[in-house]
């Protein structure tokens, strides 16, 4: 009995919503330009934030788990065990654990995600060094606010400037991935967009809390019209590919053995799904919840409950309203300049789900925005799909499932890339082989077209 209140006890007091104000907050590495993004808007607000190393303590990842756990849990398990070690036997004796906190976000339903942060505990506790380390999480229950790490006046806007810093991390990718295929010097593209992260994080820190968003938008434009520039417009255009899967794997280069630059070095031009994409739809889903909540009030005669869901379901619309208008913002500058892809609707993806009766927004997940997110790469002409994804992910077998026999009715190469951190002997051979079916599907339209 004793023990298992020992274990609550860490579970909700070692691992739960309290401010970090003056902590060094440890963020795990997942998107080259997203995650960097967010530390600089954290720093902005006081928060001494800094995003570790990744993939070097993925042995430690895997000593400290079963192999039953997504590939993503292992890897980050991996980096925060890697970075507290070095930095123990950096400071010695002047090492205070009590001076950092981990970041690990959380979602709801059924996936395994939600249990990382716990997970984690769990095996920090096992160094005694490390049990004074605090966990923290932004949840989608509540679309990830920020209300209670940091003091309430900052908060709201903390939040705006992190959902703005998130689709400019998504347009300098997609500024990455329009260029890159077409450089004139290889290389060129990666080296300018380096320098251009770290200027637009010092502009983030700059503006701090003034939330100037012009001037993040004045960079990101001057960004955009310098990286045209390493293009060469006699290059003609390559294979369109559509990646979609979980957002970790799809969105960190180490975990999925830099499949993007991969499809690349094949030939293809390649668009992943956005940041932007995931806080868009947990903010849509929560709209749809409260209206679930409304109906069933209204079915019992709970006033106060309609009451309630109506001022949420208020909440909601207005801050999808807000992020398009933001995102909308972001994008069109950029466009002004470079024809990058726009990012997807969530309704437009729901609208589509529901008209070929495939999928529902109710199942949940990221199945729905990634089957949805598929048809429309289809819908738009892409030359192929890839499925990026941990080995036994739940919701990417359920996309496998269903966007197999569509794709190839629609005769539309498909791939499936699953990851568990071992290199599969037939990869790159499946890779090429994709790519031989998207070139001879490019060769078709453009044959059509003409």
């Amino acid at each position: 009995m004793q023990e298992q209140q020992f274990f609550e006890e860490r579970l909700t007091k070692s691992v739960g919503q309290f401010d970090i104000t003056g902590k060094t907050l440890l963020m795990p590495d997942m998107s080259p330009f997203g995650s960097r993004l967010l530390t600089s808007c954290f720093r902005a607000y006081g928060v001494p934030a800094q995003v570790m190393p990744t993939y070097d303590g993925l042995e430690l990842g895997k000593e400290f788990t079963s192999g039953k756990e997504c590939f993503p849990c292992q890897v980050t398990l991996g980096d925060v065990l890697y970075y507290l070690k070095q930095e123990k036997e950096r400071l010695g004796s002047d090492f205070s654990p009590e001076d950092y906190v981990y970041f690990m976000p959380e979602a709801d339903g059924p996936c395994r995600f939600g249990m990382y942060n716990k997970m984690h505990r769990l095996v920090l506790d096992k160094f005694p060094e490390f049990e004074d380390v605090n966990i923290t999480y932004l949840s989608s229950t509540d679309t990830y606010s920020s209300s209670m790490i940091m003091p309430e006046e900052k908060s709201k806007l903390f939040r705006r400037l992190a959902y703005v810093a998130t689709i400019i991390s998504d347009v300098l990718d997609r500024v990455v991935w329009r260029v890159r295929p077409y450089e004139q010097v290889p290389g060129q593209t990666d080296a300018f967009m380096e320098e251009a992260l770290q200027n637009m994080r010092d502009k983030i820190e700059s503006i701090g809390e003034s939330r100037d968003f012009n001037a993040l938008y004045t960079l990101l434009e001057d960004i955009v019209k310098r990286a045209t520039k390493l293009m060469d417009p006699e290059k003609p255009r390559r294979p369109l590919i559509g990646i979609i899967g979980e957002i970790y794997l799809r969105t960190h280069p180490q975990s999925n053995q830099h499949l993007i630059n991969e499809i690349e070095t094949y030939g293809g031009e390649v668009v992943d799904a956005s940041l932007g994409e995931w806080f868009n739809f947990v903010a849509y889903s929560n709209l749809r919840d409260t209206r679930r909540q409304w109906t069933q009030s209204w079915k019992k005669g709970d006033i106060q409950g309609m009451f309630s869901a109506s001022r949420k379901w208020l909440d909601y619309q207005i801050e999808i309203r807000y992020q398009l208008w933001r995102q909308d913002q972001t994008y069109s500058r950029a466009r002004k300049h470079l024809d990058i892809h726009e990012d997807h609707r969530i309704s437009s993806l729901e609208k589509r789900l529901d008209n070929d009766r495939l999928f529902n927004f109710d199942i949940g997940t990221e199945a729905a925005i990634s089957i949805g997110g598929a048809l429309e790469y289809v819908h738009e002409n892409y030359d192929g799909v890839v499925n990026v994804f941990p080995f036994t992910c739940m919701p990417s077998t359920i996309c496998s499932a269903i966007l197999k026999p569509i794709l190839l009715e629609k005769k539309v190469p498909y791939l499936d890339a699953s990851y568990d951190g071992s290199i599969q002997p037939n990869r790159d051979l499946a890779i090429r082989t994709f790519m031989y079916q998207a070139q001879q599907r490019q060769n078709r339209r453009n044959q059509a077209d003409k």
